[in-house]
């Protein structure tokens, strides 16, 4: 039986949540032993690197886009460091499970954004799906609860650093190779932490620990590369969807390695989030078919 290109797109979707969860852990586990800079600077070197030599082999390394252009992946490439450096911090002080429960608030936070700021059309059933979605989020941080930090916010401000990652994304013309982007971020990821580095004390890096940071490269490289295929092969609202695999496969790793589990009330936040999400990519998807037909 052939395979479709949208089934091929949702298995890379599935594949590249996979391998960015595992680099999450990856990255968690090496908390207690290294700087978060002085981890988030060796990974991204490795990183930079591959995708580089990439970008290159596939003709896509290029330097002829208009000033506008180059203005747009800057401010993906600054609103990706921040987004990293939010996430990692968050994710080396809470459960893996936490933070990737209120990382998969993204599809509302950028429909609205996208609403907001790029005039796009939003019916009241997504506004109201986007309302709902948002107190699960609320569920899962419960503020003024004993569970409820300032990691809890950092985790937050994850989500809005990448709302506005993958925002300007969408004002990119086509033209703009995907990897082209990807090697900008990393790279500017990469510059970022190098700097933070300067200021702290490294640490030695020991036989576990670099196991630990070769998986964290190895993981984060198949993550961006599945994740460049999704888009380019399936169609992007029957392929958006499967991004949720993340959420499962953090619980997963949270429990089998840290013996973490969400309490209740942060499952049915996270079940809500999940549910007025994949209903948010659903009507954007239909609405989409509808003007394709008008039109």
């Amino acid at each position: 039986m052939a395979v479709t290109d949208n089934t091929r797109g949702a298995l890379l979707m599935m594949a590249a949540m996979t391998a960015f969860t595992c680099n999450d852990a990856c990255m968690k586990a090496l908390s207690g032993d290294l700087p978060l800079f002085q981890a988030l600077f060796i990974r991204g070197c490795g990183t930079t690197l591959f995708l580089l030599l990439l970008t290159k082999f596939m003709g896509h390394l290029r330097f002829d886009l208009a000033r506008r252009d180059w203005a747009l992946i800057g401010l993906r490439t600054v609103a990706e460091a921040g987004g990293a450096w939010f996430f990692i911090t968050a994710l080396f002080n809470m459960p893996i499970g936490n933070v990737s429960a209120i990382l998969q608030s993204l599809p509302l936070t950028v429909t609205l954004a996208s609403a907001l700021f790029l005039r796009e059309a939003v019916g009241w059933r997504r506004m109201i799906a986007i309302g709902i979605g948002l107190m699960g989020v609320l569920l899962i941080i419960r503020p003024g609860t004993e569970g409820f930090t300032q990691y809890s916010v950092f985790a937050l401000l994850s989500v809005v650093c990448v709302t506005v990652r993958d925002v300007s994304a969408r004002r990119m013309p086509r033209h703009i190779p995907s990897l082209l982007i990807a090697l900008m971020a990393a790279g500017g990821v990469t510059l970022f932490a190098g700097v933070g580095a300067l200021f702290v004390d490294w640490r030695p890096v020991s036989g576990q620990t670099a196991l630990e940071l070769g998986g964290a490269m190895t993981f984060v490289i198949a993550g961006y590369v599945a994740s460049v295929g999704a888009m380019r092969v399936g169609e992007i609202g029957f392929v958006a969807p499967f991004r949720y695999t993340s959420l499962l496969v953090a619980l997963v790793l949270g429990f089998v390695i840290w013996g973490d589990w969400p309490k209740p009330l942060t499952l049915l936040g996270a079940a809500i989030v999940v549910a007025t999400g994949l209903f948010t990519l659903y009507r954007e998807r239909r609405v989409a078919a509808l003007a394709r037909v008008k039109g």
